[in-house]
């Protein structure tokens, strides 16, 4: 067999171990962070209720802090929707909606990410001895497609990584505040 012939043998073996580790990734990928601030769960409700406010310290925001945002419908609570644009491909475009609110404990959010699809995402706050626990999880079902599953890997870890910087953000609001 001459070298193409290799070439062409040894990039298709790769691409089926590419694709055969894509099938066996999960379907659905699960962010989960949390974070104890030092305020009642009343205190913190509001910034997490409110697309508006989120604004403050949400992940579009600080990975493109000139990222375009468009706000709909009430200030805050159910109905309340946020729209983003960027050029940053990091960012992208998008959008999310609160979708149940419970107030002061929980809040989700249906999420339209864009290339990468919809998601559900929600806050659950539970008052500690000292503070508030905020508990920040997003869901999102790759489907079946197997670049889509190892989309879903890079998009774990970014978005981990986004949640961990946006929840010491919104902390340092809360206990700055």
């Amino acid at each position: 067999m001459r070298l193409p012939g290799r070439v062409i043998v040894v990039f298709a073996a790769i691409l089926l171990v590419v694709l055969t580790i894509g099938y066996l990734l999960p379907g659905t990928v699960t962010v989960t962070r949390s974070i104890v601030v030092s305020a009642p769960p009343e205190a913190v409700f509001p910034l997490v209720n409110s697309l508006r406010r989120s604004a403050e310290w949400s992940p579009p925001r600080l990975r493109d802090p000139g990222v375009e945002l468009t706000f709909s419908g009430p200030a805050s609570g159910l109905g309340s929707r946020m729209d983003w644009v960027s050029d940053d491909p990091r960012v992208g475009r998008g959008s999310q909606r609160i979708v149940a609110s419970d107030p002061p404990r929980f809040v989700r959010f249906a999420l339209d990410q864009g290339r990468h699809g919809p998601a559900e995402a929600w806050f659950a706050l539970r008052a500690e001895e000292g503070g508030t626990r905020i508990n920040w999880a997003l869901v999102a079902d790759m489907g079946t497609s197997p670049v889509a599953r190892l989309t879903g890997l890079w998009m774990a870890r970014a978005l981990g990584a986004d949640y961990e910087r946006g929840l010491a953000r919104l902390k340092d609001l809360i206990e700055e505040g």
